[in-house]
C-alpha cells in the first residue's frame, strides 16, 4: 500500500470521491446524522445517498478527518478511505 493522507478540506474530499465515481452516503440504521460513507457504483444495502451539504455538516459536527489513498502499491487508482477523529480533538 502506498502512503495514505489525511485531510479535512471539503474540496479535496469531494474531488477525490468524484474522481472515483463515489457519492456521499450514510448508514441508514445508524441514528442521528448517520455513519458517513463514500459509496462507489451500485448502492450498498443499508446505505442512503445524501447531499454533500448534509455530508459535510455531519463531518464537521463530529470533528472527523478523511484518511485516503490516491494510488495502490501497483499504481492503480485507490478507493481506500476511512473517517477518523481529527488530531487534537
Amino acid at each position: 500500500m502506498t502512503d495514505s493522507k489525511t485531510t479535512t478540506d471539503h474540496k479535496t474530499i469531494r474531488r477525490w470521491s468524484e474522481e472515483r465515481k463515489g457519492v456521499p452516503s450514510k448508514v441508514v440504521e445508524s441514528g442521528e446524522g448517520g455513519i458517513l460513507r463514500i459509496d462507489f457504483g451500485e448502492p450498498e444495502e443499508g446505505l442512503e445517498k445524501i447531499s454533500w451539504e448534509d455530508f459535510f455538516k455531519v463531518f464537521d459536527e463530529r470533528k472527523l478527518a478523511f484518511l485516503y489513498q490516491d494510488k495502490t502499491a501497483d499504481g492503480k487508482m485507490s478507493r481506500f478511505n476511512k473517517f477518523v477523529a481529527r488530531d487534537g480533538s
